[in-house]
């Protein structure tokens, strides 16, 4: 099972992908870990992409697409990819339909995380509170935001009419979205 977490930052799609990693066993393919990770480890990728994330600006494609193909194989063996964060553009969601269809698969679900905008800039507070994360600050927060409704939110009528995509309410507690992801995964 391929199946794209999708909703605008902040609306829970890493806590929901951690979820079906510990119920389901699939790999959890975030892109943002991916990259946090790289620069994390002083990784040349994640010298190239820290001035990028800490302003709140999307990564390449190029160099999204080349994590997630490095981690497929461990996804496949697994039974099934959570993918956190990514596609964020219609280019990324074709590119990644190519690189399944060359792995003889594709995407089966997209969870569309539903929240308010004023619960996101709620959690976004707590989650920078909590973990300090620069890509979480009220200015790069915003920045985010628009990212996601120019670039990210075309990509709900590209599922649409591939009659992938499910919608969730994102606006519940931890365990009511999980449990409602688990109806809308398993039917």
């Amino acid at each position: 099972m391929n199946l794209v977490l999708f909703g605008p930052p902040g609306c829970g799609k890493g806590t929901q992908a951690k979820n079906l990693v510990a119920k389901r066993g699939w790999v959890q393919l975030s892109t943002g870990d991916m990259l946090r990770a790289a620069i994390a480890a002083g990784s040349d990728l994640g010298q190239r992409v820290k001035a990028i994330m800490d302003s709140g600006a999307l990564v390449s494609d190029e160099i999204v697409i080349e994590l997630i193909a490095e981690r497929l194989p461990e996804a496949e063996a697994a039974g099934g990819a959570i993918f956190d964060g990514f596609p964020r553009t219609v280019a990324q969601a074709e590119a990644l339909d190519r690189l399944l269809e060359g792995r003889k698969t594709q995407v089966d679900k997209v969870v569309r995380l539903v929240v308010d905008n004023e619960e996101l800039v709620r959690r976004m507070a707590k989650r920078a509170a909590e973990e300090g994360r620069a890509d979480d600050t009220v200015e790069a927060f915003k920045v985010r935001l628009e990212a996601y409704e120019t670039q990210t939110a075309p990509l709900i009528p590209y599922y649409t009419d591939q009659g992938k995509v499910v919608e969730v309410d994102g606006m519940g507690s931890i365990e009511a979205v999980s449990a409602a992801i688990a109806t809308a995964l398993d039917g």
